[in-house]
């Protein structure tokens, strides 16, 4: 399977998931069960994508730039819609261009600090100030009672975004693993068992059923199109909002 291929299942998981979660009240539980299931495997490929990709972009800081501008649209189009359109559930929390920007900062530094340890850890303190920055605004009128989930997508938090550090550091070892199958999966799978071990995970362990489609990867891109994801992500979670909750009800 090649990249593209990989993202666009994803894309659909996604959606699915996203189905299971706005249509929670109305459909079956049975229903909802197989769709939260089934997209508990979108994130990964999401984050298995960026990890094939990122090393062969043509700009990585171009790549960084996009993903931070679309974090905070995301940021912003999230207290608009929960503004403009209240509901008792709410929009939810959808940015998953923070953690993957986030990851794609500690790749870089990572490799930095290997290749040149004084720049390296210029980075890394730079990353370190980000967080820290979070915490000093996250204390500061106005922007005390604004959502951390909001104030991320601005000043992007390592511990504080969709999924938590935990699957930020997944991405990164999917990035330097990318070349080793074997270890991969195996560190994947251990993943998995960690997150059937937290109480407070849920059914993402079930993430574990996809691990078979990164392992059909064939190392090829297959068709562009990037910015098919950047549109369809606010797209498609605005309109499952506006039916679940004004329209079909």
């Amino acid at each position: 399977m090649s990249t593209f291929a990989l993202k666009f299942t994803a894309l659909v998981l996604m959606l699915l998931d996203h189905i299971g979660y706005y249509f929670v009240a109305s459909l079956p539980p049975g229903l909802v069960l197989l769709l939260r299931t089934l997209g508990r495997g979108a994130y990964p490929l999401f984050l298995f994508c960026l990890a094939q990709g990122y090393s062969h972009t043509r700009s990585r800081k171009k790549y960084l730039l996009r993903l931070y501008l679309a974090g905070v649209f995301m940021a912003l189009f999230s207290l608009w819609v929960d503004t403009a359109f209240p509901t008792k559930m709410g929009y939810g929390n959808h940015n998953i261009f923070v953690p993957m920007l986030l990851i794609g900062l500690v790749i870089s530094t990572l490799e930095t600090v290997r290749e040149d340890r004084r720049k390296g850890l210029w980075m890394a303190g730079g990353l370190f100030g980000l967080q820290a920055l979070y915490l000093i605004v996250s204390h500061t009128a106005p922007f005390r009672g604004l959502s951390g989930d909001v104030l991320t997508g601005l000043i992007p938090n390592l511990a504080i975004n969709e999924y938590g550090i935990t699957f930020i550091l997944l991405g990164v070892a999917m990035y330097f693993l990318r070349d080793k199958p074997d270890i991969l999966a195996a560190a994947y799978l251990l993943f998995c068992a960690y997150q059937f071990s937290e109480p407070d995970s849920g059914l993402q362990f079930l993430m574990v059923w996809v691990l078979p489609l990164m392992l059909r990867y064939n190392g090829e891109k297959g068709p562009g199109m990037k910015w098919l994801f950047y549109v369809f992500y606010p797209l498609h979670t605005f309109l499952l909002f506006y039916l679940a909750n004004f329209a079909l009800i």
